[in-house]
């Protein structure tokens, strides 16, 4: 049913408003609303500056209910809280999912599924997009759930182009954490997403400028990448190295400076779990679906590959660490740590997460800020990478003959 209804909603969506508009449509949160009405059903309103083409789907485990709009800046309803004091949604959040697509995400608090659904024109072009929940056996909400794939409205794009494989060039791809509707740690007005594309790209001309590497971005702006992707875009881009850089934010245990991260079943410490964990759930808080995806590490790796890349891996954070020390740091007390984080889990690939320093650190995020300190930072991380290359080089030579 829930197919049926929102191939009805595209159509006529479509149909009515072209994408084409110059500049992005808005969204009035004071006009806006989201409230349970009875019989445990519940019902949203958005009061948007102009219509819009948009779809309606749900995703199960967890339920969550997707609103995605094409040509509407949405990012206004992240703050406005609509969700507060509503027994049906525990959460909302908004924001850039894919460039000229915004995407609202309701975590639902019990299957619900869309009963009603229009959007209604004003005489002066003003649109009021009203939505009713009402509640769905889990067996009912499970099998209307999903992405729906239709002519009429393209997917949106999953992965960001990506050069072809090189094997004879020395090829780093660069992740920079989070992106899109998953802003990552935010502190004074600052997100995580924003600071880590600017170090990636400043890492990536830099290593680039030494003619001795390629690097290849997971993502060129403010979208969302998954997890999964991330990882596929490292291995079509024929990857040597992986790095996903972060800065994330720790209220508990005084956490800052430079840590580098590699993929463990086990977790070094408290902190590093709960990092990890954050990390993990960055898919669910954007609304990807992760119907038959793998568990976050286990079945992933493959046993005989691990054998060659665990301890390449391994020499890999240690150049960085050693990269990145000589630069000035600061570093971590601990700076070699271990998680399971699922960016991390390619079997062929060395992997790493580089926390290049933490957001809940004042020292950091200042750090952060300053130019002067990421291209020091900058610096120590393209000499790791150049010598753990060398070494792994020399290393493989051997192993050869």
């Amino acid at each position: 049913m829930i197919r049926r209804m929102t191939l009805a909603v595209m159509a006529a969506a479509m149909l009515c408003f072209p994408a084409g508009a110059e500049s992005p449509a808005s969204v009035d949160t004071q006009a806006s609303s989201l409230s349970d009405t009875r019989g445990g059903s519940a019902t949203m309103t958005l009061a948007l500056s102009r219509g819009v083409p948009f779809r309606i789907f749900t995703l199960d485990d967890p339920a969550r209910l997707v609103i995605d709009f094409r040509g509407l800046d949405a990012t206004g309803l992240q703050e406005a809280d609509l969700a507060e004091g509503t027994e049906a949604v525990s959460d909302l959040r908004a924001g850039v999912f894919q460039p000229g697509w915004s995407r609202v995400v309701a975590d639902l608090t019990a299957p619900m599924l869309p009963a009603e659904t229009g959007m209604a024109i004003s005489a002066n072009g003003t649109a009021t997009l009203k939505l009713v929940l009402e509640p769905a056996a889990p067996a009912d909400f499970a099998a209307a759930s999903g992405v729906p794939e239709t002519a009429l409205w393209a997917r949106a794009p999953d992965t960001p182009g990506t050069l072809p494989a090189d094997d004879d060039m020395f090829t780093v791809v660069i992740d920079p954490g989070h992106g899109g509707i998953d802003p990552g740690a935010e502190r004074d007005g600052i997100s995580e997403k924003t600071l880590m594309l600017r170090l990636a790209v400043e890492l990536r001309d830099a290593l680039e400028a030494t003619g001795l590497a390629r690097a290849v971005l997971t993502r060129q702006g403010d979208t969302f990448v998954s997890l999964q992707t991330r990882v596929a875009l490292a291995h079509k881009a024929g990857a040597d190295a992986f790095l996903s850089l972060h800065a994330d934010a720790l209220t508990d245990g005084g956490a800052r400076g430079a840590t580098v991260y590699t993929l463990s079943e086990d977790a070094s410490d408290k902190a590093t779990a709960l990092l990890a964990a954050r990390h993990n759930r960055a898919d669910i808080l954007a609304g990807a679906d992760l119907t038959g995806t793998d568990d976050a590490v286990t079945g992933v790796l493959l046993d005989l590959a691990r054998r060659e890349t665990v301890p390449r891996t391994t020499a890999l954070a240690r150049a960085l660490v050693k990269g990145m020390t000589d630069a000035g740091g600061p570093m971590n007390r601990h700076p070699l740590r271990k998680a399971g984080f699922s960016v991390l889990k390619s079997a062929d690939i060395p992997s790493v997460l580089v926390e290049v320093g933490f957001l809940s650190s004042q020292r950091d995020l200042d750090n952060l800020r300053r130019p002067e300190w990421r291209t020091q930072m900058v610096g120590g991380l393209v000499s790791g990478l150049l010598a753990w290359h060398m070494q792994d080089e020399a290393r493989r030579s051997l192993v050869r003959q």
